[in-house]
């Protein structure tokens, strides 16, 4: 069944980055593998989505603790730069 268009909610690839996004992997090139093979997308392309997501109101209330996690992470990283 199609979903109904809401623009205050995330699509199902938003939802599904951010799932993704709370789960553990066990070693180097797991994550990849599964971006590829779950989401059908390449790394790049799903970090660039992802990074566009944590800006996003709709992730944060649809998963606050992930988006929170994420935001400090990526500002951690800048700040070393």
């Amino acid at each position: 069944m199609d979903e109904e268009y809401d623009p205050t909610r995330l699509g199902r690839r938003e939802r599904d980055i951010l799932a993704l996004e709370r789960r553990g992997f066990p070693g180097p090139g797991a994550k990849e593998r599964a971006v590829r093979e779950e989401l059908g997308l390449a790394p790049v392309r799903y970090y660039q989505l992802l990074n566009a997501l944590l800006d996003d109101p709709r992730a944060l209330a649809h998963d606050p603790v992930t988006v929170n996690r994420l935001r400090r992470i990526r500002e951690t990283r800048r700040a070393e730069r």
